[in-house]
């Protein structure tokens, strides 16, 4: 009898917390039928490693799973991740009917046990709601999930511009006692923006564990409108590999996100291709390779990557100027230094006549 009732409670505090769960708002996303890459945190609840988070999201290519996390390009598929360690996932986002959703994946497959509470707040950490499981795979009973049944995983996400920029969008897992103000400061984006893009009409309104769209700035590139890659956006402090694993690019704050930075990476081709093709920047005589940098004087000429499709990798050289801006700092107050001793000059000189 005692057991009786403590199970009936634990089902009565289950049903609760699942009645009061509420979905959170939709990422927006107006640009019907694009696709990107997007981000978000996933944290484990317990020790795991790198392998079991690829597998659990079908995360296409391990390396850029260590490249948005910014860990070393040789870690190991057993690298341990700690319980509560925040991670993020890369995914491809896909938009329609204004919002963002991943596109099909990942796809979850149910085993004894399971409730879609259970796979939305522990399999998943939250990122998604059990009705938002339930609604993307037309679920009509939330309490008959099937073992063996596959659930798409819808992760919100966006592949919207923001104040006029491309953007790489980041679900951001929101930490108990965190601020819109500080979220904005470190990830170098503003208040205003942040509770914009994620219906928020005030900052009070922000909870631990909400997924937050936090625009990250992306290195601007030189890719090609036609290249299968584009618009390849890579964030501040993180690297991706592209050109079917040949090219590796990292985005570098030190640059002020004027470039992308491409280098061959030294990697075996995925795909149909044997060996990664030449990466020699376009040109007779030229011998410059792609990641190849020359200066003269202020500017500083780079065998960029420009992308890629079936058969080639394509590059081009693209010089910047290195040159202090004129109208600056340092140009501007010398101008004005100059200009104030010839007045002064003038001046005296006029001072001294009148005198005679």
């Amino acid at each position: 009898m005692g057991y009786a009732k403590v199970l009936l409670g634990v089902l009565l505090v289950s049903a609760l917390s699942i009645s009061t769960a509420q979905p959170l708002a939709p990422f927006k996303c107006s640009k019907a039928g694009s696709t990107c890459t997007a981000l978000i945190d996933y944290v484990s609840p317990n020790k795991t490693t790198l392998s079991v988070i690829q597998n659990l999201f079908q995360v296409k290519k391990f390396r850029n799973l260590l490249g948005v996390n910014n860990f070393s390009s040789t870690a190991s598929e057993n690298q341990t991740i700690s319980a509560q360690q925040k991670i993020r996932i890369p995914f491809t986002c896909f938009c329609s009917n204004g919002t963002g959703l991943s596109n099909r994946s990942p796809v979850y497959t149910v085993v004894g046990g399971d409730g879609l509470d259970h796979i939305a707040a522990e399999v998943f950490s939250r990122l998604v709601t059990y009705q938002e499981i339930a609604a993307a795979n037309g679920v009509a009973d939330v309490n008959k999930i099937d073992v063996g049944q596959e659930l798409w995983i819808p992760l919100p996400c966006s592949c919207d511009d923001v104040d006029g920029l491309k953007v790489v969008h980041y679900g951001h897992l929101v930490d108990a006692g965190s601020t819109v103000d500080g979220i904005a400061e470190q990830y170098g984006t503003t208040s205003s923006t942040l509770l914009s893009l994620n219906q928020m009409t005030n900052a009070s309104d922000l909870k631990a564990a909400q997924v937050l769209d936090v625009p990250l700035k992306a290195c601007t590139s030189n890719i090609s409108s036609t290249s299968l890659d584009y618009p390849l956006l890579v964030a501040k402090d993180t690297y991706f590999y592209t050109a079917r694993n040949c090219i590796k690019c990292a985005c570098d704050p030190a640059n002020n996100y004027t470039s992308l930075k491409c280098e061959a990476s030294g990697l075996k081709p995925l795909s149909n291709w044997t060996a990664c093709p030449a990466m020699q920047c376009e040109g007779a005589g030229n011998t410059q390779y792609i990641g190849n940098v020359s200066s003269s004087g202020c500017n500083q000429t780079t065998c960029a990557y420009t992308g890629y499709d079936s058969q080639t990798i394509f590059a081009s050289l693209v010089t910047e100027s290195t040159c202090p801006a004129s109208d600056g700092t340092n140009g501007g107050i010398q101008g004005l230094r100059w200009n104030f001793l010839f007045i002064s000059t003038q001046l005296i000189f006029i001072c001294l006549h009148l005198s005679h």
